[in-house]
């Protein structure tokens, strides 16, 4: 329940905190182009027949509504959320919005949608300093790529190191693929098992691989299979296995990666296969 109540409260005061920030973007302006010295009224939440708050300053009436559903700026001679016709029936008169020249109602009618958009490239500010944006590097691919079987086809190997494309190094491992397949390569060296090797890619790769109709990608990261921890009933700790094992091979055949055990573990049933590396 109280984690309920804190939930809501979080909710409630960021969107306080946005509402308030949207109609800064009508206020401001408005008061800048002395619409009759500024709004009528400023309000958080709307205050259909009453408001929680209210008080004047300055000829603007602040408050705070009690039907959180957003909020508004009444501006002299602008409907807007306080849907106030009655304005409109008299002459205009010279301080009212809709007596101010075509640029400066741009302005105040475009100023919440304006604070939205710096605000949302504010907060996105935020969070790529604090969190930043993280790249693997290539050179940090310790157990080398994983394939997809085309890739396999084109003669990559699982575990094999990517050094350059057509002689350029990619800092970041997540351009690999797309140096690869889509800005005609034709030739990639990496490095197996200590032993550099030249990969040659057919002019109509794109092609290629489209027809195979992929579900897996092209490459990916390689990791070891380690076993980490087990469901309740797992077949694997019943055989054996232990947390901190790492599984090489089946049958005798190396199998270092997860997805070499999810392609060949569903034909060896009843099978005495792994090789564990303790």
């Amino acid at each position: 329940m109280t984690e309920t109540l804190i939930k809501a409260a979080q909710f409630f005061l960021s969107l306080s905190f946005l509402i308030v920030l949207h109609e800064l973007g009508h206020f401001i302006p408005a008061k800048l182009f002395k619409t009759r010295g500024g709004v009528e009224k400023f309000y958080l939440f709307f205050d259909p027949y009453f408001s929680l708050f209210k008080k004047k300053i300055g000829g603007t009436e602040y408050g705070i509504g009690w039907l959180p559903l957003g909020g508004y700026v009444k501006i002299s001679g602008m409907i807007d959320e306080s849907m106030d016709t009655e304005q409109l029936s008299a002459e205009p008169q010279p301080w009212e919005f809709r007596s101010k020249p075509a640029w400066q109602r741009l302005i105040i009618m475009l100023g919440g949608v304006t604070v939205n958009l710096f605000l949302a490239m504010g907060i996105y500010a935020m969070i790529l300093f604090t969190w930043g944006g993280q790249v693997l590097k290539t050179e940090n691919v310790k157990y080398g790529i994983e394939c997809s079987e085309f890739a396999k086809e084109m003669g990559f190997q699982n575990g094999d190191k990517i050094l350059t494309v057509d002689g350029v190094y990619f800092e970041n491992f997540a351009d690999l693929p797309e140096a690869i397949l889509i800005s005609g390569a034709k030739n990639v060296l990496v490095e197996r098992r200590g032993i550099k090797t030249n990969i040659a890619i057919p002019k109509d790769i794109v092609a290629q691989f489209i027809e195979t109709k992929s579900e897996t990608g092209f490459i990916g990261v390689a990791f070891p299979y380690f076993a980490k921890e087990f469901d309740d009933g797992s077949v694997a700790e019943a055989a054996g296995v232990k947390v901190g094992d790492q599984l090489i091979a089946l049958n005798g055949e190396e199998a270092l990666y997860f997805t070499d055990y999810v392609k060949r573990l569903p034909s060896l049933i009843d099978q005495k296969v792994f090789s564990i590396k303790k």
